[in-house]
């Protein structure tokens, strides 16, 4: 195993209950995404250079899609990213014609059970490296598994 040579902020979340429980208990089915930028900021640093987020849906039939990410680099790559993920969101609703209320979340983007957030922080002064985040999905059964492999170069 090869040594991580910088330091890095990573946040997961796993949501244990249906996007429905949290849309009725706290007003949003955005409640993951919300806690994890929440997380993400209370990393933040000023020698941050990029941020990265990736989504897996669980139990989702065979053929949608189930794996989203998003990133970002800069010292505002945090807000670079969720602002990305929002805008996305906005114009899948406004595509289908369908409501955020619409109890179903299946083809909505980001709406997912697990979460995994990434910062990127500088080693250096002027030294510029980029963040990559790649998720690979198995179906084990019907529950989806997510890696996230960080490569600096």
């Amino acid at each position: 195993m090869e040594l991580i040579k910088h330091e890095c902020g990573v946040a997961m979340i796993r949501l244990l209950k249906p996007l429905n429980y949290y849309k009725e208990k706290y007003g949003t089915p955005f409640y993951g995404l919300n806690k994890l930028y929440l997380i993400m900021e209370k990393e933040h640093n000023r020698g941050q250079e990029a941020a990265g987020i990736g989504c897996v849906k669980l139990d989702v039939l065979p053929g949608n899609e189930y794996i989203f990410r998003q990133r970002a680099q800069g010292a505002d790559a945090i807000t670079k990213v969720f602002d990305a993920v929002y805008k996305e969101i906005a114009q899948e609703s406004q595509r289908t014609g369908r409501s955020l209320e619409d109890p179903d979340y299946k083809d909505v983007p980001y709406l997912g059970n697990v979460y995994m957030g990434h910062l990127r922080i500088a080693p250096r002064v002027g030294q510029v490296l980029i963040i990559h985040i790649r998720l690979c999905g198995a179906i084990i059964g019907v529950r989806a598994i997510c890696f996230c492999a960080v490569i600096s170069t």
